[in-house]
């Protein structure tokens, strides 16, 4: 058995959510998925919403298989998920209702509302957060002219996670930025923007920075062996900054494509851009580990794919690698789809929206029904793979670098018909890191915070533990 205590990363996913283990063996780390359930919102009212006490059922059932196989013992846990969704609090710390998903309609016309007391381009002056209907500011507004007190505290998904274990109430910097209500050159809540919004800065959390430890696990949990010494980190919450924390280098000039159910392509910099151009090529600025910026550009990705099949209720009973098999043996469509088409956001009748488009432009729509979803993927892998070269050309012209290669990080990574499109529009190579890479950048920055005495992580500690968890991956 092992001396050296493992440590457990726990990651959200709007499609499924995961617990992991890491074991030390002889000085070498064995990484092993504990346990994975399927997530998504629930239409509840008109509304979407989370189903948060089956996350948390699910959670805890985790952990407690975690304790069970690391007699060990575990010296933290870090949580990493989507970001700009949240929980409000009443005065015993328990969530005030269900979380609302960032796909609810609510969010639009209190986007609207916002921008008539902050315009648009004066946000992302001041924050350089892409201008997006899911931005906590804009749900928060939602909830004041939903007459929710404005002094209800309130807690980013991950964070409460944390919180459900047992921490106090934070914002991790990385996930705190996504909310639009940070400013990047103080590091701090934007006061501005909540006084002019009539939103109660007191009910905002504590900032922290990544690699932040919290304090011990809740009582309860104390009580298992394995976990009576566990301390709990924030790691990089937002799962972007996680994932990109997972890739194992800091040479050369790189992109990456944070490929699920968003596609994320964007760079690593040591600074913000927050012009007008970047403005409206729809780019944003988010925290980054080690104290960098993360500066790329949000598509639709496979939630596309995943809601057609879902309209179809998959009655074929298609697999993801059968479907790209399928779709590569296809020729190459006729024009690419506008991804950046608002009706593609909200969950529903996706084949129906892609060719409302189609039709719009001029086109024929594509067969229907589910024994034609290659037809649908084969277009969407395509669409994605222009969009992407595309975003790469905008970055390489607002930040003045050029870029040498792209690595891509998450899910959608297994997708080698999506790669070599992608390497074929943009003309660079394309290299794929582990498809859990917000799992590795997860335990990478809690095993460099361990190894420390202060909080905070340097980017350099964080990619030589990533370098050296993604050597054990690829040969696990």
């Amino acid at each position: 058995m092992s001396k050296q205590p493992a440590l457990v990363a726990i990651d959200l996913g709007a499609e499924s959510c995961r617990v992991s283990l890491l074991h030390w063996r002889d000085g070498n780390a064995e990484i092993r998925m504990v346990r994975r359930f399927g997530n998504g919102p629930v239409e509840r009212d008109g509304g979407f919403y989370w189903d948060l006490e089956r996350i948390c059922a699910e959670l805890e059932a985790g952990l407690r298989q975690c304790a069970e196989m690391a007699p060990e013992g575990v010296a933290s846990i870090g949580v990493a998920g989507w970001a700009v969704d949240y929980l409000r609090l009443g005065p015993d710390g328990k969530p005030l209702g269900p979380p609302h998903c960032y796909r609810d309609p609510r969010h639009a016309a209190a986007m609207e509302a916002v921008h008539t007391i902050l315009p648009a381009d004066r946000l992302y002056a001041q924050t350089g957060v892409q201008i997006q209907p899911i931005n906590t500011v804009y749900q928060l507004y939602a909830d004041k002219t939903a007459g929710v007190p404005a002094s209800a505290p309130w807690v980013n998904l991950p964070e409460y996670i944390l919180h459900w274990l047992g921490a106090p109430r934070v914002a991790e910097y990385t996930n705190a930025t996504h909310t639009g209500l940070v400013d990047p050159e103080t590091r701090q809540w934007a006061a501005e923007i909540f006084a002019a919004l009539g939103l109660d800065l007191s009910a905002a959390p504590e900032l922290v920075q990544p690699g932040t430890v919290l304090g011990p696990v809740r009582a309860d949990l104390r009580r298992l062996p394995a976990f009576a010494e566990t301390k709990l980190i924030a790691p990089a919450c937002h799962d972007t900054a996680s994932a990109i924390a997972g890739i194992p280098t800091q040479q050369g000039s790189w992109a990456y494509i944070s490929s699920g159910t968003w596609s994320l392509v964007g760079v690593v910099d040591a600074k913000t851009h927050r012009s007008a151009e970047a403005c409206t090529a729809g780019f944003t600025n988010l925290g980054a580990a080690g104290g960098r910026v993360l500066f790329h550009c949000g598509l639709v990705g496979m939630w596309l794919l995943r809601q057609c099949l879902n309209t179809w209720e998959n009655t074929r009973g298609w697999e993801f690698g059968e479907l790209i098999a399928e779709a590569r043996k296809l020729p190459e469509p006729d024009t690419p789809l506008d991804l950046d088409d608002a009706g593609f956001v909200p969950p529903g009748d996706m084949p129906a929206r892609m060719n409302r488009q189609r039709r719009s432009r001029g086109l024929p729509p594509l067969p229907e029904g589910c024994d034609a979803a290659p037809y649908y993927a084969n277009l969407i892998f395509h669409s994605l793979a222009h969009r992407y070269a595309g975003v790469i050309r905008e970055i390489e012209a607002l930040t003045g670098k050029p870029i040498e290669r792209i690595f891509v990080v998450g899910g959608g990574n297994r997708n080698e018909y999506l790669n070599a499109l992608t390497e074929q529009a943009t003309g660079l190579p394309v290299e794929c890191c582990a498809a859990e890479s917000s799992t590795l950048g997860n335990f990478a920055l809690q095993w460099a915070r361990l190894e420390q005495d202060s909080d905070g992580v340097g980017e350099a500690a964080i990619a030589a533990r990533a370098c050296k968890l993604i050597e054990i991956a690829m040969h696990a």
